[in-house]
């Protein structure tokens, strides 16, 4: 029996990989020379796939990273002198905020109680905040924010960099770039990849920034900072030798994305979500944990009454994976991924194995 992995990062491969591996190993991709013509020409197929899927415009730039933890690093080493606001509503939105902690910045924050989301109204950002940071789509609680929300927070504060998680929710969110000016992901959920490889993109605004804290002599990092970054990208290079096979993979799967539709995707991604939805609000015992205006389509989360390991072994006998609940509700929630890679017809099935 083949297992359908509806777990929320790694998640299932997106249908397409294994021949592409199978491409991959009969051309030898992983032996190429990462500074050669042929990891060259990967590296700009790659680049210029994500432009179009992701309508990534010429004043940011995509750097090849290790993970999206990666990114959180990267981006408050680069940009922060000292001051970071962070927008927290889980496990992982705080992981950016104790990132900033951690490399002696200082952090303010606002936070909300888990799994509910911000009345952005009523936040206000101190004048010397010099990065917001947004989790779009916390993965630990499956609470989405609106990228509208978002755009007029940065209207209101353009003195403000916005540095955004969209680990669990690219590609299906559609993002207005002119409003953004970092955002960063990891191949392992929507792009349904292999692990070990993140994805930053940067603006031509973010790297101003950075050179002016290294005139500072702050440090900004070691081989891998957005200026040793923007420097080997002008060559379709990276500054290490990168995860040759993955970049590959992710330039292949986000064509096959673009063949299919992006359209078609999303609309796809927001029927599957609903269809989850509607049968969890009308179930006896098991409910989603977020309200209706703040719920994520890319991931869902559960309440479980404490089923959770009966909910987890009767799916896997059936050949389901799903995730457990995050952290100290991991025995009383479920996590169910809802990305390219899980089809409509998979959904059914997995909703009448409950």
């Amino acid at each position: 029996m083949k297992n359908t992995y509806f777990t929320v990062g790694p998640s299932q491969l997106y249908p397409t990989v294994a021949k592409h591996v199978a491409v991959a190993m009969k051309q030898d991709v992983p032996s190429l020379n990462h500074r050669g013509k042929e990891f060259k020409e990967i590296y700009k197929h790659t680049s210029e796939m994500l432009r179009k899927l992701m309508d990534i415009p010429e004043s940011h730039h995509i750097f090849f990273v290790a993970s999206g933890h990666e990114g959180m690093e990267r981006i408050l080493m680069n940009t922060v002198h000292k001051h970071s606001f962070h927008l927290v509503s889980g496990a992982f939105s705080k992981k950016f905020y104790a990132q900033a902690l951690a490399l002696s910045k200082k952090p303010e924050k606002i936070e909300v109680p888990t799994g509910t989301g911000f009345d952005f109204a009523k936040i206000k950002i101190p004048k010397h905040a010099e990065v917001i940071c947004i989790t779009q789509n916390e993965t630990s609680t499956g609470v989405r924010i609106n990228m509208s929300d978002i755009y007029a927070l940065k209207k209101r504060t353009p003195q403000a960099l916005i540095a955004m998680d969209i680990v669990s929710s690219a590609p299906y969110v559609t993002i207005d770039f002119r409003h953004i000016d970092m955002a960063f992901f990891s191949v392992q959920k929507g792009f349904g990849l292999p692990s070990g490889l993140g994805i930053l993109i940067v603006s031509n605004k973010a790297i101003k920034k950075t050179k002016l804290l290294a005139g500072k002599k702050m440090p900004i990092g070691g081989y891998h900072d957005f200026l040793s970054l923007h420097e080997s990208v002008l060559t379709s290079q990276t500054p290490e030798t990168p995860n040759i096979l993955n970049i590959y993979l992710l330039g292949k799967v986000t064509q096959d994305l673009l063949q299919y539709g992006v359209e078609k995707m999303r609309k796809e991604t927001e029927e599957k979500a609903k269809l989850l939805y509607d049968f969890f609000d009308k179930h006896p015992k098991y409910k989603p944990f977020v309200t209706k205006e703040h719920r994520s389509p890319t991931t869902l989360v559960i309440d479980t009454k404490g089923d959770t390991e009966k909910i987890v072994a009767k799916l896997a006998k059936k050949g389901y994976g799903v995730s457990k609940g995050y952290g100290d509700r991991n025995e009383d929630q479920i996590r169910i991924a809802n990305f390219p890679a899980q089809t409509l017809k998979q959904v059914k099935t997995l909703l009448a194995s409950f």
